[in-house]
């Protein structure tokens, strides 16, 4: 085995010259007296890059400034963020990616950091969760009914849709009586959970809701009431989503307060641009004009309802790609419609009853949608330079008509601009530093290159303040790992195997993947960068191997990752969320292989596009975007190995070029530091004597 990586960092280290500490000695003697009872709650043990990272948070929200923290897994990040936060004094907003971390946040850190702190701190500061109000029922529609389709006032979905006998049925009514039962009404807490479709049902959006003073259940309202709860509290979890609308669409639903941060911050730009794109269906289209029939002017409806049918014919033969601008036979059809939703919301403004009434319901709905349906368009015909809009086909055969939407060519500008100017942020994940160094992801997310204090500036660099238009001023810190990993993992790439090409099936690889899983007996994350690929991989080994291959899409994710967990000779496949949403520790995941380098489809309109405008600007477009979104991917799949001290195991890259490539040093310094090698007979024999020492795992139990 051989250990051509570079080496390890000599341990944590800051982008630049370190900040002058902002905290007096006393106060972070506080901080690390605050932290260790904080640890000892949950009974866990300090780690050194715990408390670095705490200390360097308290020093931020002292000095007025953000930072970016890489805290590698198993260091403790949450209580190294909570702890300077709550001691701090001022609310603090924690914004997170996903569901399982916010639950963890609220369920278990902070009710048990809350009591730890309380005999140092002398109170009891109070958490709340906020989302959007699309996930909390509404009691409205539950107790009321939904607007229909055709226009006819309220109606009942059960009966509508199926019957009560139906799945789509019996959803809603159960979600009916759970609307009697919750305390909270937030969708999360509905076990087990319902579609999507149902649940749509019972929910609105903030553009549907008729507002608290004009609503009969406004008083019990559960989104409402959830919004009072994080007025009342000094911490709020809220998600990515909830932060990019409260931040950039200029729409405040958080309250305000002093320290943001950011968790799992390598998602933020990805979530922030879903956010800020939008889509213009024909189905859209046809759903207002049925929404609005009976309320908004017959002219009105009927010009929707042509602009609907010609835009339909126009998407139903229309290629996919990106546009430079709209055809003009596109831009008419868009133009259309977004002059018939203007005149359809007109209409629906001019009656207003002064009670509320069914028909209240129904005509906010039909608001909302031709609202969404005239700002979409304006948006199209626009054509913004910094915009990129393109033609969609995303049915899963290529059949029917297609669609427009369009994005943000890039968030930084928004994200610089919105984020950082009325509070310090603090930006924390276990993958910030890509190729060794915090500049891709400071950059993608707004903060300037240099990442340099203003006490760091030379003397012949003027004076700058923090005023508008400053950059703002920012930190890096590598707080390191707690785990040894070029003790605990070996990253192996397949030399030998020729360089993937377009199709899923290449029979070298396959082969190598049944021999690694092999001598691992099972225990195997396949990590594939497509469902073709993982499908046809699954097929494959299905017929080869022994071993059950568990794939993506055939059960919920949950039941998958707890089956593979529970069973020491199952592998799991599967694409994107597996990358960065599972967490095996222990014996059941001793393998996690990846087909290939994960680089953005050379056909994606926004990809390609951001990487054509690095280039017009002088830079590299492949390192700085498609080269990231790759490097940022792995690390997080590789990350996927050890997430535990006992943890060992093998990375595998099935793709040769992260070995022959020049950009493949890059990847490699992306990824954790494991022991680097290319000999595939000592991996076969590492995994074996891995599988041979292994314990059986133990059974996961389903989440009640």
């Amino acid at each position: 085995m051989t250990n051509d990586s570079p080496p390890p960092t000599a341990g944590p280290e800051a982008e630049g010259a370190p900040a002058a500490p902002a905290v007096p000695d006393a106060d972070r003697a506080r901080i690390r007296e605050l932290l260790h009872a904080a640890v000892t709650a949950v009974g866990g043990v300090e780690r050194p890059g715990q408390v670095q990272m705490a200390e360097a948070v308290a020093d931020a929200v002292a000095g007025g400034e953000h930072l970016l923290v890489q805290a590698g897994t198993g260091t403790g990040k949450s209580l190294a963020y909570l702890v300077p936060a709550l001691a701090h004094g001022d609310r603090v907003v924690v914004a997170t990616a996903t569901l399982a971390l916010q639950r963890q946040l609220v369920e278990r850190d902070l009710p048990r950091t809350v009591e730890a702190l309380h005999p140092v701190l002398r109170r009891r500061p109070l958490f709340a969760m906020l989302k959007g109000r699309s996930n909390y029922l509404c009691l409205h529609r539950a107790h009321e009914g939904t607007p229909s389709d055709e226009g006819e006032g309220l109606f009942d979905p059960a009966e509508a849709l199926g019957g009560p006998s139906s799945k789509l049925g019996k959803d809603i009514l159960r979600l009916r009586d759970w609307a009697d039962e919750t305390e909270t009404g937030d969708r999360d807490d509905l076990s087990p959970g319902v579609s999507d479709k149902a649940w749509s049902q019972l929910s609105v959006t903030s553009r549907e809701c008729l507002g608290a003073s004009r609503c009969a259940y406004g008083p019990e309202c559960f989104a409402e009431q959830a919004r009072e709860r994080a007025k009342l509290a000094d911490v709020v979890v809220t998600n990515h989503a909830l932060l990019a609308i409260d931040s950039i669409e200029g729409a405040p639903v958080l309250p305000e307060h002093e320290l943001l941060i950011v968790d799992e911050a390598h998602e933020l730009v990805s979530r922030v641009t879903g956010v800020a794109t939008a889509e213009l269906t024909a189905t859209a289209v046809n759903r207002t004009v049925k929404r609005a029939a009976r309320l908004a002017n017959e002219k009105a409806v009927d010009a929707l309802q042509a602009a609907a049918e010609n835009y339909y014919g126009l998407m139903e033969i229309a290629q996919p790609g990106r546009l430079e601008e709209l055809p003009e036979n596109i831009a008419y059809a868009v133009a259309a419609i977004r002059e018939a939703s203007r005149a359809v919301i007109t209409s629906l403004g001019e009656v207003r009853d002064k009670g509320l009434s069914d028909e209240d319901a129904v005509r906010k709905q039909a608001m909302a949608m031709a609202e969404s349906l005239h700002d979409t368009t304006d948006r199209l015909l626009e054509e913004s330079p910094y915009d990129v809009v393109w033609i969609d086909r995303n049915d899963r055969f290529g059949m029917g008509a297609a669609s427009l939407r369009v994005a943000p060519l890039t968030v930084s500008g928004l994200l610089r601009e919105k984020l950082y100017a009325e509070r310090s942020v603090v930006l924390t994940s276990a993958t910030l530093k890509l190729g060794g160094d915090f500049g891709g992801v400071a950059a993608s997310v707004g903060l300037p290159p240099e990442g340099r204090l203003p006490d760091q500036r030379t003397a012949d660099e003027p004076e700058r303040d923090r005023g508008e238009g400053a950059p703002p001023a920012w930190r890096g810190l590598d707080v390191g790992s707690p785990f040894s990993y070029p003790k605990q993992g070996i990253l192996y790439v397949a030399r030998q195997l020729p360089p993937p090409g377009r199709e899923p099936d290449r029979p070298q690889m396959l082969d190598e993947l049944a021999e690694l899983i092999d001598a691992a007996g099972g225990r195997t994350l396949g990590l594939f960068s497509s469902m073709r690929a993982a499908q046809t991989a699954a097929e494959a080994l299905r017929e080869r191997l022994d071993n059950t291959i568990l794939l993506q899409g055939e059960d919920t994710l949950g039941e998958l990752i707890r089956a593979f967990a529970s069973d020491a000779e199952t592998c799991l496949f599967g694409t994107l969320s597996l990358w960065q949403g599972v967490d095996v520790p222990g014996s059941a995941c001793q393998l996690v292989v990846m087909d290939r380098i994960p680089f953005p489809r050379p056909d994606d309109p926004l990809m390609s596009a951001r990487q054509k405008a690095v280039e017009e600007g002088g830079g590299n477009g492949f390192m700085a975007v498609a080269a990231t979104h790759a490097a940022l991917l792995m690390a997080q799949g590789a990350g996927r190995l050890v997430r535990a001290a006992e943890d060992r195991g093998v990375v595998a890259v099935l793709d040769p070029r992260l070995a022959t490539a020049r950009y493949g040093g890059f990847f490699r310094s992306s990824m954790p530091d494991f022991w680097y090698t290319t000999d595939r007979n000592q991996v076969r024999r590492s995994l074996a004597a891995i599988n041979a020492s292994a314990p059986e795992p133990k059974p996961v139990a389903k989440r009640k």
